[in-house]
């Protein structure tokens, strides 16, 4: 495989804007038994963040196990206007940080992507002074970055936003860091992983008191610390960091993606089939597969790093999202999907982010019952999902559409594939290798214009000379509507050579 060397894109914020009928979507056939294994990519939330952290280290390093998604690439394409040299191999990427030539990171890739923000300590503890964007990425809530800036100045920076954008300085002549005692208000992924980056070149040491336990936390310091920083206590909730002069190469690899591994858990279940997933690391799926077995299905750890999920009757449970080592709130919309088909009443609650239930009203678009009451999802069992066209509107919740359609009878329609590329690296291509009947589908010119229809009992009527039968949307007998090609329902007609129609 080609060494590919990554560039800031030119005019990355001129593109146009494209309708919904100009993007690609998923079409996918249900009720298909899967069989097989497969291959988990590495850890987004790991690779993101560890990306940054390559701005703390002076020398070239290597990660290995990165994951080829969307926001991977907006955060390659990041670190490249700062002046990083990046080359990416397959699953490998190769980073040289030894010069970097700016400070502030560039509104227009910040703007789309929330993990882009991990940049601000790294920065801020190399150069002394960073500017970055207010972030951007999934419109899940609120999600400020307020514990992050506290944790920043409680390190000696000075902190201000101003114009949506988050300045920030180190005090002093000594132009570097002082470690601090922090205490966060909650248990914040993103302000931990802050925090601890920033520590790591501060004078003294740093002590996170109630941090972030994810195994991303713990990956992120494993990857410092590989490179010399000294930190103890990740995957506990109290963290602590005595800051070093400079960071050194490192060969690292990133850690399996429980959030991938855990929709396909989902995905075997929700088919009633048998497949095995490698590599994973049980323990970091633990609370997903305890509801797994409460809600009928085995999970077998059939080594180390592998595991085989055998499905069986499906009954409801409740599940009430957590921190580590809680339920994952990343893993709610698949479950979900999931508790549709079980026999039975379930509650989920969603503790960690507002605003994280917008999938519901497409999973009722397929025949699920489901009711939304504040940050509460009353699931009652049905015993079939029908497919139809339905729409994406976070990153998880694709995921959980997708799982959806794979145990729904006849065709389900999959768009806003953008959140999916996000955090799923070539997710169709893998369900395909397990037997699902599942493609890709990228509208040419031609078929993203719309079609005429007309009432196939009186077609001379609209003027047309020929027609023909095609499949998908309601319309009313006799009129003339225009809709996309692939939204046409079986009974109605597909105008293949109109003429013209007033």
């Amino acid at each position: 495989m080609e060494d590919k060397v990554i560039k800031r894109p030119q005019n990355s914020n001129q593109s146009l804007p494209q309708s919904e009928d100009d993007q690609p979507f998923l079409e996918i056939w249900g009720r298909s038994s899967l069989k097989g294994e497969v291959r988990i990519s590495g850890a987004k939330n790991s690779a993101l963040v560890i990306m940054a952290g390559a701005i703390l280290c002076s020398d070239e390093f290597r990660l290995r196990n990165v994951p080829s998604l969307v926001d991977v690439t907006r955060m390659e394409q990041i670190l490249a206007a700062l002046g990083i040299k990046l080359i990416r191999n397959g699953n490998i990427l190769d980073i040289d940080a030894r010069n970097i030539g700016q400070s502030q990171a560039p509104y227009d890739m910040v703007s789309q992507m929330r993990a882009s923000f991990f940049i601000i300590g790294p920065l801020l503890a190399r150069l002394g002074v960073a500017s970055v964007p207010l972030p951007g990425g999934c419109a899940i809530g609120a999600r400020p970055v307020e514990l992050h800036v506290r944790g920043l100045q409680a390190l000696g920076a000075d902190v201000r936003i101003e114009h949506g954008m988050v300045h920030a300085c180190v005090k002093g002549r000594r132009n570097r860091l002082q470690g601090a005692k922090i205490y966060l208000d909650y248990p914040s992924v993103g302000a931990t992983e802050t925090i601890m980056m920033a520590a790591t070149l501060a004078e003294g040491e740093t002590i996170i008191e109630n941090a972030a336990q994810e195994p991303e936390v713990e990956d992120l310091a494993n990857f410092c610390s590989s490179m010399g920083a000294k930190i103890s206590g990740a995957g506990t909730n109290t963290i602590v960091i005595s800051g070093v002069d400079r960071l050194h190469e490192t060969d690292y690899n990133i850690i399996p993606d429980r959030i991938e591994a855990g929709t396909f858990l989902v995905a075997g279940a929700i088919t009633r089939s048998e497949i095995s997933l490698y590599p994973i690391v049980p323990e970091h799926l633990a609370s997903a597969i305890a509801k797994l077995q409460e809600i009928g299905t085995q999970v077998i750890v059939e080594d180390r790093d592998r595991l085989r999920v055998v499905s069986g009757e499906l009954r409801a449970t409740d599940i009430e999202t957590l921190p580590y080592p809680g339920f994952p709130t990343d893993m709610q919309a698949q479950f979900m999907a999931l508790l549709t088909l079980a026999e039975g009443n379930s509650v989920i609650s969603e503790t960690v982010f507002e605003n994280r239930l917008r999938h519901v009203a497409e999973l009722n678009r397929m025949g699920a019952d489901i009711r939304v009451k504040g940050n509460h999802a009353i699931v009652r069992g049905v015993p079939m999902l029908s497919g139809a066209p339905v729409m994406a509107t976070d990153l998880r919740a694709s995921a959980a559409l997708v799982v959806a359609g794979l145990a729904a009878e006849g065709k389900t329609i999959v768009q806003g594939l953008h959140h999916l590329d996000r955090g799923y690296d070539n997710l169709e291509a893998k369900l395909r290798q397990l037997g699902a009947k599942i493609r890709r589908v990228t509208p040419d010119l031609e078929s993203s214009f719309e079609t005429p229809l007309v009432d196939r009992l009186n077609p001379a009527a609209s003027g047309v000379e020929s027609i023909g039968l095609y499949d998908s949307v309601f319309v009313q007998p006799h009129s003339l509507l225009f809709i996309p090609k692939r939204f046409v329902s079986p009974g109605f007609i597909l105008v293949k050579r109109p003429h013209l129609i007033n």
